[in-house]
């Protein structure tokens, strides 16, 4: 929908010892995912040593069935992705995983995150006589490892040497000949875990819950800046680039990106998010009569305003889980029907009351109002909107989709201004301080989209199309 943040990526790898159906097994990873990134899907297995891949635009059962599944064979080493376009054009040329083809074999890589370098290298790598097929960075990524592994003597070196000289948010999982491999950007902008299977499978991923869909294990989160490897020989990680930057995991991870069954560096991104409720009730307490969160990431910060103020918690909007993220409204009208077909609410629950509605952001303010104006509709009596994260002020440089100060309605409008234009009663956002919280007191954050602190630099050309 227009005027909301969108997703990043997610990344997901699996290596076993034999070879066995791991694309179906890709499948349920990718599909616990889904969140992350509904523009395209893609999948590629490796068996011995060659890589079928197969991959297009939509979500992970659009673009796959049991006959495309069955295409890819059996293998031992399997990644996937699915893409939210932060870099580069929705089309099935950017769709991921990359797949290339050098003198050393293939490789089949996946990334999530965003290079703020990227045009950089991009132009030296034209002006040395590089051919590009795609507008994404990713394909810059995998021309530097390939470059990289002619002078390296192993995959992993060569990523460790790309590493060298990438600047940005990137979690990569990719297949070589014969070895899995993830790494994490020095900064852990971005998130990748770890995880084991009852049947000896290794397993990485964006987020906790695409484990939990293979029957794997927790072991624990890459640090910033490692690369792991898992081959016939075992799990063994370099460490080259770990401890050299501030850790700056991005806070809205916990606050809307990822799924709130997972674990983030420990920390439940449920129990984050009720946090969050908590802090809210603590710094914009209101006189309601019921709390309410705008499916699906308001439920749990309204959760935990309701047990902070007492007010109880009702359902009063309801999300059809069957309009796809990705359905594009042409026209303003079209936007204001696709907000009634997403959400509808419990008029029975609303009528005659004193509202408190908790959702995760504001961007453009467009969708809100729709919202609000669908909860007036039902016989709300007062509408008091709290939001559980501070307001935009500056442009995402790192995989999220907000590249323009000029998009942002918190820029230029004050929060009274905000809150006619949305028309509710009051508004009240998280305070920069509190979110930095929300992990707990002592973690280590980038809030950049709030602050402006960048903490891996910002991009001298920023704008997604930037290769078109």
């Amino acid at each position: 929908m227009q005027g909301m943040i969108h997703e990043e990526c997610g990344v997901f790898g699996i290596w076993q010892e034999t070879d066995s159906d791991l694309a179906r097994l890709v499948y349920h990873g990718l599909t616990a995912l889904q969140h992350r990134g509904q523009e395209a899907a893609g999948i590629a297995v490796n068996s011995d040593r060659i890589i079928r891949y197969h991959k297009g635009l939509g979500l992970v059962h659009e673009v796959f069935d049991d006959a495309e599944l069955d295409k890819l064979g059996k293998g031992n080493i399997a990644v996937g992705h699915v893409r939210y376009s932060t870099s580069g054009s929705n089309s099935v040329m950017n769709s991921q995983p990359m797949v290339v083809k050098h003198v050393k074999g293939q490789l089949a890589l996946c990334h999530n995150g965003n290079l703020t370098n990227s045009y950089e290298l991009r132009r030296s790598l034209e002006l040395s006589g590089c051919i590009f097929q795609t507008t994404s960075d990713t394909e810059v990524i995998s021309y530097l490892i390939t470059r990289n592994r002619l002078t390296t003597p192993s995959i992993e070196a060569a990523v460790g040497r790309t590493m060298d000289e990438l600047k940005g948010a990137y979690s990569l999982v990719m297949t070589s000949p014969a070895k899995l491999i993830g790494c994490r950007d020095p900064y852990g902008l971005r998130p990748l875990c770890m995880g084991k299977t009852d049947e000896g499978a290794y397993v990485l991923a964006s987020e906790s819950c695409a484990l939990d869909a293979v029957g794997a294990v927790l072991i624990r989160e890459l640090e910033p800046g490692e690369i792991v490897i898992i081959d016939k020989d075992g799990v063994r990680s370099i460490k080259d680039h770990c401890a050299k930057k501030p850790h700056s995991l991005c806070v809205f991870e916990y606050i809307y990106f990822a799924r709130p069954d997972s674990v983030i560096e420990g920390v439940s991104v449920h129990e984050a998010r009720r946090r969050a409720g908590a802090f809210l009730a603590e710094e914009h307490p209101c006189d309601a009569d019921m709390v309410m969160g705008v499916p699906d990431s308001g439920i749990d910060a309204a959760m935990g305003y309701a047990e902070a103020t007492g007010i109880p918690y009702g359902m009063g909007l309801v999300k059809n889980k069957y309009i796809g993220r990705t359905f594009i409204a042409p026209d303003q009208d079209s936007r204001n029907k696709l907000v009634r077909l997403k959400l509808n609410t419990i008029d029975s629950a609303i009528k005659g009351k004193r509202i408190v509605l908790i959702d995760d952001s504001i961007v453009r303010g467009t969708t809100s109002a729709r919202i609000v104006k669908l909860i007036r509709q039902a016989g709300a009596k007062e509408v008091h909107m709290r939001i559980s994260a501070p307001p935009f002020l500056f442009p995402c440089y790192y995989g999220t989709d907000v590249d323009s100060k000029n998009s942002l309605i918190a820029n230029g409008h004050s929060i009274e201004d905000i809150a006619k234009m949305i028309d509710v009663d009051s508004l009240g956002f998280l305070s920069v301080e509190n979110a930095l919280r929300l992990a707990g007191d002592n973690a280590e954050v980038c809030a950049a989209c709030f602050n402006g602190d960048y903490p891996a630099g910002a991009p001298q050309v920023a704008e997604k199309e930037r290769f078109e």
